[in-house]
């Protein structure tokens, strides 16, 4: 057999770090090329075929190989630009109607905005090249942005840049640039099959505070679980602060809603609604869920609640769907409302969550609500405490989300649902937390009371009022 000759290059010694990199720098660039050289055959050959498509030419979108624009069907489906400058953005997350890019948390803004300008300036540059025209960034005039889901983040820019000619004459122009940040590879990953059939353990903690609360949570689970017979069952645990719990002989402080409990098991003879008691002064998800945990099957689908919310089936059944053992636990983000005396104008006040930005938002600092296995619950408490010392207590320096995303395997997924609605109730912050999970309660709460929008028009009446009395004392 003839075999073709190899064309092979030999390199000795190799000896210092340095070399190696230099040799895997030299290979990723022809990687890189031959790259690049690939996508430009393929581009061609989609230009070529294009005439033979039902839209012809006219339907090539730009850039080429990547999808076209996302078509609005109404007006509600508009996707609007944000305007934007090198120093400030005119879209801030809080709703501000200005922010400085430099003093976004994690500057992320700043190096996206930063890295658009230095690509426009290399592109142009590039493409003049042949002209013997070079061009230096000199200021950014107006900048646009919006994200396309089908596509990714597109720009619009108006650059203001110095343009050298072959001449060496220099002279200043604009330019507007149009730019694509495409979406990475999306890769389907296979997850295990799940159905929504699961039988769903909802656990209510309830603590002194809560009181007032749990009538309307029982007659909204009665609705939505017990009139339609779901697959579902709730375990409400009563939390008793020390000093209540030596006086339980004396008067319970839960034995009201315990009567209450018994009146809907009578109500729905197939109905049990079990209790459970536990004395503690730092009440905690951890402290919780190590007692619940024992009292349940390890394959048990746990769903962490609060006598707040209202349960819907949407919500239930996308917990099912969106927890798998062994693969991923769910916390979704609540929308919480704001206060109804802040936002409402007379009374009475809607029975139920209006959703919508006048009537609340979605609270990302808070935690409350979670799905997930009694199995991974158990393995995943099991490697915490061992990474931690013996007699260390975790219960009071985690919440369930910390503890999955750092000490489990799991997919830690976490996204809004509109579907899971949180009425109005003054948040207590325990100050015997952690730093951080005090912090998050107490963030929480000031964002809880009302959109700035809302807080800034309740000062400007209340200062003319203010105003408005002190006139009439001046004149009497």
């Amino acid at each position: 057999f003839l075999y073709p000759p190899i064309q092979a290059h030999t390199v000795h010694p190799v000896v210092e770090p340095t070399d190696f990199y230099r040799l895997h720098r030299r290979f990723a660039h022809i990687e890189l090329d031959l790259a690049y050289s690939e996508i430009e055959n393929i581009k061609a050959q989609i230009k070529n075929l294009s005439h033979k498509t039902p839209e012809g030419e006219a339907g090539l979108t730009w850039p080429i190989g990547i999808n076209p624009p996302f078509k609005p069907q109404s007006r509600f489906d508009v996707l609007s630009w944000d305007y934007f400058t090198e120093t400030h953005l005119y879209t801030c997350p809080d709703g501000a109607p200005k922010c400085e890019l430099q003093f976004n948390p994690q500057g992320v803004d700043r190096q996206d905005v930063d890295d658009i300008i230095t690509t426009s300036v290399q592109r142009l540059n590039d493409k003049y090249q042949k002209q013997g025209l070079t061009f230096e960034h000199v200021r950014l005039l107006n900048g646009y942005r919006r994200f396309d889901p089908t596509r990714g983040m597109e720009y619009e820019l108006d650059l203001l840049v110095g343009e050298t000619g072959p001449d060496n004459i220099r002279d200043v122009v604009t330019k507007r640039v149009k730019l694509l940040r495409p979406l990475s590879q999306v890769e389907i990953i296979p997850m295990p099959y799940v159905t929504e059939t699961t039988r769903l353990y909802v656990i209510l903690p309830v603590t002194v505070h809560d009181r007032e609360q749990v009538a309307k949570f029982l007659d909204s689970y009665a609705q939505v679980v017990l009139d339609i017979h779901e697959n579902s069952a709730l375990t409400v645990v009563f939390i008793y602060d020390p000093l209540d719990a030596q006086n339980i002989q004396e008067e319970d402080v839960f034995g009201m809603l315990k009567s209450m409990i018994t009146y809907y098991e009578r109500k729905y003879p197939n109905a049990k609604i079990p209790w459970i008691s536990i004395k503690t002064d730092v009440p905690t998800q951890l402290k919780i869920m190590d007692i619940i945990s024992k009292k349940h099957p390890v394959d048990a689908l746990f769903l962490l609640v609060t006598v707040t919310d209202e349960l819907t089936i949407e919500f239930l059944n996308r917990c099912r769907m969106n927890t798998i053992a062994g693969w991923q636990a769910f916390f979704p983000i609540h929308f919480a409302q704001y206060s109804p005396e802040l936002i409402y104008d007379t009374k009475p006040y809607p029975a139920t969550v209006e959703f919508g930005k006048e009537f609340g938002h979605f609270d990302v600092h808070a935690f409350d609500e979670a799905c997930f296995y009694n199995s991974d619950y158990m393995s995943t408490r099991t490697e915490l405490q061992k990474q931690r010392k013996e007699n260390e207590d975790v219960s009071e320096t985690y919440n369930l989300y910390e503890m999955f995303l750092k000490h489990s395997n799991l997919h830690v997924f976490r996204a809004v649902e509109p579907d899971l609605r949180q009425r109005y109730m003054p948040r207590t912050c325990n100050p015997h937390l952690s730093e951080d999970l005090y912090h998050s309660c107490l963030v929480s709460q000031a964002e809880g009371l009302a959109s700035k929008e809302q807080l800034a028009k309740l000062i400007f009446e209340h200062d003319n009022e203010i105003k408005s009395q002190a006139e009439n004392v001046v004149k009497s």
